[in-house]
């Protein structure tokens, strides 16, 4: 019995190969572990192996077809023995092969309903009017949603103004900037947060304009799976209907069940630490998260005495272990006190503000924080109440949308995106791309949403950054890989920033050195992430990293000296691997 030939996977990222060029021909005699075929996937080429003695017998997948991973490229068998016309996993290339196929066209005069004009609502309303069709956003308060108004914008501007004060404080001295009277201005840096914000929100408005969106206030639920019923603010409702809907309602605050919580006015969440009025002295954060450690590291530049306390034993999860402990050593240094292990049995007044109660597991015994203010960082939930999904018959699990990689929900016309689906990254730049490939799917163009090359960013102090696999998911995988690190101590551009805090570190698969993942934390991570992204996405390896010229001096440099360090190659590091 013949056996199939299948193109291989190349790397963990693979999805397909191009055949380049048949090594032998039908007829010719093959062994078992000869080449027979080079296979090319972005800039990697690869010879598959004959698995069996034998002839090859038939050649199904030809020179320059792209074949899936696990595609049928031919047979090897017994000389003179015949098989069935067994399709490719791809079509037979036509004459006109080599020609790029015309676009998809757009679907004409469609209507389109989204529901919140957040990252991911506008993104997607402004990428629909592109491809022609009629859209209306319907959101009850603002445009911009969380982010630009609650979330991350005005994070970053409290997190920018800190950045300025530390490095005036702590840095300013040894680089020769000496500054008598240092202060913060806290009316002032709310002020600028609300500037910036406004800005933002108001372009979101020009745009729209430009793109000949309508923009409806109002709340929207669904009374049925093609009518929505909106009420404004005046109080009437009126009966909307669209070809298409694209949910995007994001998430809110999630308040635990924590006795006493509600009932004390110093209890806060996010939202409320970015309008407070006055600087606290201290204030008890409750949550080990981005949301928590980004605020805490804020008001800790800014004077405010920290404490964290968080039921795991660790935190930011997300983050690959070596990120974690230099940020967490890092916080510390900024007096940032953490208690792990240690959740919060319940919230008590006091003459301070209020008095965290918790249940220290390490020694389980029960101890409490006083502060001013208490922030309540413990993740967030789908906004999804209000909608109505049940009379639209939209599948979900707890308010969270199920949806598949075009965005659609079990309801053809119903797509969400972003904050509010189910399983996917609590991101406004996955919110974005997600309400992209809906819009495109709604308009008769295929698309899928890809989460590999998403990018995690951590303000906190310094910066965090993280794509692909982590070290610890890499190793739950079972995946062979292998490891490139290089310090920020080592960089001449992160020494000059911030001294030189900091790492990159590569993780690569062990038999063709593809990137699986990225992790930084140091000067402008943030930014650096999407060479790492961008490696995944294009399937590169260290080696391509490594032929690629750096600019000198950046921080950029040490994402190259960490894909050497993965070969034994560093430069600026002494070599501890083989090379």
């Amino acid at each position: 019995m013949a056996t199939e030939i299948l193109m291989p996977q190349l790397g963990l990222t693979m999805e397909e190969g191009e055949v380049t060029k048949w090594l032998k021909k039908e007829g010719d005699a093959v062994k078992a572990g000869e080449p027979i075929v080079e296979i090319t996937t972005d800039k990697l080429t690869n010879e598959v192996n004959a698995e069996v003695d034998g002839t090859l017998i038939k050649i199904v997948a030809q020179e320059g077809e792209d074949i899936p991973v696990k595609g049928l490229l031919g047979y090897i068998g017994k000389a003179g023995e015949t098989v069935g016309a067994a399709p490719a996993a791809a079509p037979a290339a036509a004459p006109a092969a080599a020609a790029p196929a015309a676009p998809a066209q757009p679907k004409k005069d469609t209507s389109i309903i989204v529901i919140g004009a957040g990252p991911g609502g506008y993104v997607a309303a402004i990428r629909a009017s592109q491809l022609g069709a009629k859209v209306t956003v319907i959101d009850e308060k603002y445009l911009g949603g969380t982010c630009l108004n609650i979330g991350c914008i005005p994070t970053k501007c409290l997190l920018h103004s800190a950045e300025l004060i530390s490095e005036i404080k702590d840095q300013g001295k040894d680089i020769g900037v000496d500054v008598e009277g240092v202060k913060v201005n806290f009316p002032q840096v709310i002020k600028h947060k609300n500037e910036i914000s406004h800005k933002l929100t108001s372009g979101i408005g020009g745009l729209f304009k430009a793109n000949k969106i309508k923009h409806v206030e109002g709340t929207a639920s669904f009374v049925d799976s093609k009518t929505l019923a909106v009420k404004s603010p005046d109080g009437k409702t009126e009966n909307m209907t669209a070809d298409a809907y694209v949910i995007a309602t994001g998430s809110i605050n999630a308040i635990p069940p924590i006795p006493g919580l509600k009932d004390n006015p110093n209890c806060i969440d996010s939202t409320g630490a970015l309008s407070l009025e006055k600087l606290p002295k201290s204030m008890v954060v409750i949550g080990g998260g981005v949301i928590g450690l980004e605020i805490a590291c804020a008001y800790a530049a800014f004077g405010t005495k920290i404490t964290v306390v968080e039921a795991l034993d660790h935190v930011l999860p997300m983050l690959d272990g070596d990120l974690t402990k230099i940020g967490v050593a890092h916080m510390k240094k900024m007096g940032i006190e953490f208690h792990l292990e240690c959740p919060v049995q319940s919230v008590e007044n006091s003459a301070v503000g209020a008095k965290v109660v918790c249940l220290d597991k390490k020694t389980n015994k029960e101890v409490s924080f006083e502060a001013e203010k208490v922030l309540v960082a413990v993740g967030r939930r789908p906004n999804t109440k209000s909608i109505n999904l049940e009379a639209a018959g939209i599948e979900n699990q707890k308010g969270r949308i199920v949806v598949n990689d075009q965005m659609q929900t079990n309801v053809p016309n119903i797509y969400a995106i972003g904050d509010c689906v189910l399983g996917k990254a609590q991101l406004a730049h996955t919110a974005s791309a997600m309400g992209e490939v809906a819009v495109e799917n709604i308009m008769g163009i295929p698309a899928v949403y890809d989460e590999r090359t998403n990018p995690t960013c951590v303000y906190i102090e310094p910066e965090a950054a993280s794509v692909g696999l982590t070290e610890e998911k890499a190793k739950e995988l079972g995946i062979d890989y292998i490891v490139g690190k290089f310090p920020m101590s080592g960089n001449g551009k992160a020494l000059i920033m911030n001294g030189g805090e900091g790492i990159v570190k590569i993780i690569a698969g062990k038999e063709y050195n593809e990137v699986l993942g990225m992790h930084i934390i140091g000067p402008r991570a943030s930014d650096l992430i999407c060479e790492g992204a961008l490696a995944i996405e294009a399937e590169l390896t260290v080696e391509d990293l490594i032929a690629t010229i750096h600019s000198h001096p950046t921080v950029t440099e040490a994402m190259r000296e960490a894909a050497l360090d993965s070969l034994g190659r560093c430069i600026h590091m002494p070599n501890k691997k083989k090379k």
